[in-house]
């Protein structure tokens, strides 16, 4: 085997020790984390380049619903 072989093999080892609920949680954490992010932006920088008005003009309502579907998915996985 080659040091490269067992280098990977390390890493798999390391990463097989890791328990899938941490896994899960951590898998969720991202985009409920982006979410929050996303909601704490201002609103001067969430508005269309156009400045329409309405729900479309706010991309904040738009993030953060498609970030919220992405959370329902993979709670359900």
């Amino acid at each position: 085997m080659t040091p490269l072989h067992q280098v990977g093999q390390w890493v798999r080892e390391m990463l097989l020790r890791i328990p899938l609920p941490v896994v899960r949680a951590i898998f969720l954490a991202v985009p409920i984390l982006l979410l929050v992010w996303v909601l704490s932006l201002p609103r001067s920088e969430t508005r269309s380049p156009e400045g329409t008005g309405g729900w479309s003009g706010d991309l904040k309502v738009m993030a953060a619903v498609a970030l919220l579907l992405q959370v329902v998915v993979y709670s359900l996985l």
